[in-house]
């Protein structure tokens, strides 16, 4: 599997899965499931990393860039770290570079990558049945090879499917710490009487 390295500071590199190095228009149809199946995996392994970091993050204090302040009127300021989770684009997204230095940071560009190479072999399974179709009319392509390529487009099929739940699976959990941060915000605020 194709990989460049990436430096990600703090004199670290990483490595990632470059999407455009693969070269989805020569795969069968059955390697590209292959292929979709792996980067699937990945996707899942990078998501849960995100969760497992983000859960690091909160449990330790000292990670958080800045306390909760206080306003006068009692409710709690939360730090721009916090309030980029509640939707804003986050500093390592909206390409001002980031710190590059957290779990989070970098599990989050596992999971772009991941996320990215699978919808390229995605959107390449359709090119390869187009190319299996023009076989198919020159008599080149036997009847156990259509049936494999049924297979095939099924377990596509139940990838997407799966892809989507996993998804779903996923924003509820951020959903989860979004709330559990508000709590923790709401805790750290000191009550005025």
């Amino acid at each position: 599997m194709p990989y460049f390295e990436a430096f990600t500071g703090a004199g670290r590199w990483r490595r990632n899965i470059n999407p455009s190095i693969v070269n989805t228009t020569t795969m069968t149809t059955q390697e590209l499931a292959m292929e979709g199946e792996k980067h699937l995996e990945e996707t899942i392994v990078s998501a849960f990393q995100i969760i497992s970091a983000m859960d690091d993050e909160l449990c330790n204090p000292s990670l958080w860039s800045t306390p909760a302040t206080a306003s006068s009127n009692g409710t709690a300021i939360v730090p721009a770290d916090a309030a980029a989770i509640d939707g804003a684009p986050h500093h390592s997204e909206s390409g001002g570079g980031g710190s590059g230095n957290s779990a989070l940071d970098e599990a989050s560009v596992r999971y772009k990558n991941s996320v990215t190479s699978l919808r390229a072999v995605l959107v390449a399974i359709p090119n390869s049945k187009k190319a299996k179709a023009s076989v198919m009319e020159n008599g080149l392509e036997t009847p156990e090879s259509v049936e494999e390529i049924e297979k095939l487009e099924e377990q596509a099929i139940s990838l997407r499917q799966e892809i989507a739940k996993k998804n779903v699976h996923v924003k509820e959990l951020i959903d989860k710490f979004r709330e559990l941060i508000a709590d923790i915000s709401t805790w750290q605020s000191p009550c005025y009487v």
